[in-house]
């Protein structure tokens, strides 16, 4: 690996970052074109049904590329989509090498695009920074293989554990640092999901802001609302013609289904679990409707019941500088809780940084060897809770 190869491709990585948010149910992806050791060309994948990233900087670097080097993000696609084989743009390119971080295990692709620049005498290399391809492509992989979204569960908490005070007031427990921090999070997300407590007592929009003001680019927003609560006058009703909302509920109340359909939002009726809404299905789901990367933000019982569920992989928690005490105020994470300390889930690779006044602790979640309680976030003794089995249909999608 020289110099110019390593140079090349971490510039791949982070153009390819940038479509975070925009692509999915496609990967990141960029690339690079170089000639004579100079960069000639480069592009990412910026939204889902555009032009992929290995087209971009080809047609940016244009008859330089010819006997030039392509460093890419993922291996090219060989198949036609809504846009036409990768593979044909790079052959028609005159490219000499293509230097690809890693294989695209989409049974569309794996492997084909490689197979056909070898036939045609391209030279290949796989694996350059292939972790750190891998790590920024988790969400992708996570849906291709395990069918369901890449999940972050994000937490606001005081010193003392309290996401809210006895009398339900949260705004503001981080201060401005954080919450910047937050909105760069959502647009890097496909979704977005909240509680029915969190919204009846925030009255949230959502939504993504850039020095005040709403973009236009804000993720799908999921209301977890089993009895279908929500208000009509909400915000995110409010702004659901403008932006996707769902309503994801156990019951059929069709009136109220229509009311809310009205205003734009789409009501999802899914199967029950200990009498609320079943995540993992939810997560189902949600992956059929392109979501990769779901962001979970609240409340304490839907943080349980995710976290029950082994649904979270990474967690993102601020710790605001404040005690508020109250012995019924509501804490980051509810339900019943661990009853074992040998089961507690554990956080690694840790990252420790203080952000304004506050302190953000963000890390992977590790679940002990056992399945933890099921019945975390549930009202009833573990023994009495009963699984339910559920099927849901789903499309897979490929890089188009």
């Amino acid at each position: 690996m020289s110099r110019t190869d390593l140079r090349c491709m971490t510039r791949a990585l982070a153009l390819a970052r940038r479509g975070a948010g925009r692509v999915a149910p496609n990967p990141l992806v960029g690339a690079v074109v170089v000639s004579n050791g100079h960069i000639v060309g480069e592009g990412y994948h910026a939204r889902f049904g555009g032009p992929h990233a290995e087209v971009v900087a080809l047609r940016r670097a244009g008859r330089r590329a010819r006997r030039g080097t392509l460093y890419v993000t993922l291996e090219p696609c060989n198949h036609q989509g809504h846009t036409p084989p990768c593979t044909e743009a790079i052959l028609r390119a005159g490219v000499r090498e293509v230097v690809c971080a890693m294989r695209d295990p989409h049974p569309l692709v794996n492997g084909g695009g490689l197979r056909r620049l070898r036939q045609a005498g391209v030279r290949v290399r796989v694996g350059l920074l292939a972790a750190e391809a891998r790590h920024m492509n988790r969400a992708f992989l996570a849906a291709l293989t395990t069918r369901r979204p890449h999940v972050t569960l994000k937490i606001a908490q005081t010193l003392d554990g309290k996401i809210a005070t006895v009398t339900r007031q949260s705004r503001w427990i981080t201060g401005p640092a954080a919450r910047h921090i937050v909105h760069q999070l959502r647009r890097g997300a496909d979704a977005i999901l909240v509680g029915i407590e969190t919204a009846l007592a925030d009255d949230p929009r959502l939504g993504i802001r850039r020095d005040g003001r709403p973009t236009s680019a804000d993720p799908i927003k999921v209301i977890v609302d089993d009895r279908l609560r929500l208000p009509l006058r909400a915000q995110v009703v409010k702004h659901a013609k403008h932006a996707r909302v769902i309503v994801a509920t156990t019951t059929r109340n069709h009136t109220k289904h229509r009311r809310l359909a009205r205003q734009g939002v789409t009501v999802l009726v899914v199967p029950s679990r200990r009498g609320r809404v079943d995540l993992r299905a939810l997560c189902r789901v949600l992956v059929t409707r392109g979501v990769q990367h779901l962001l979970i933000e609240g409340g304490g019982e839907v943080a349980a019941s995710a976290l029950a569920d082994r649904l979270v992989d990474h967690l993102v928690f601020f710790i605001s500088p404040k005690i508020v005490g109250g012995k019924y105020a509501p804490t980051a994470v509810g339900g019943v809780g661990i009853l074992r300390l040998d089961r507690a889930i554990r956080v690694r690779r840790q990252t420790v940084r203080q952000v304004g006044e506050d302190l953000l602790i963000e890390g992977d979640v590790v679940y002990p060897g056992k399945r933890v309680n099921s019945a975390w976030g549930a009202e009833r003794h573990p023994r009495t809770v009963t699984k339910r089995r559920t099927t849901i249909h789903e499309r897979r999608d490929g890089r188009p």
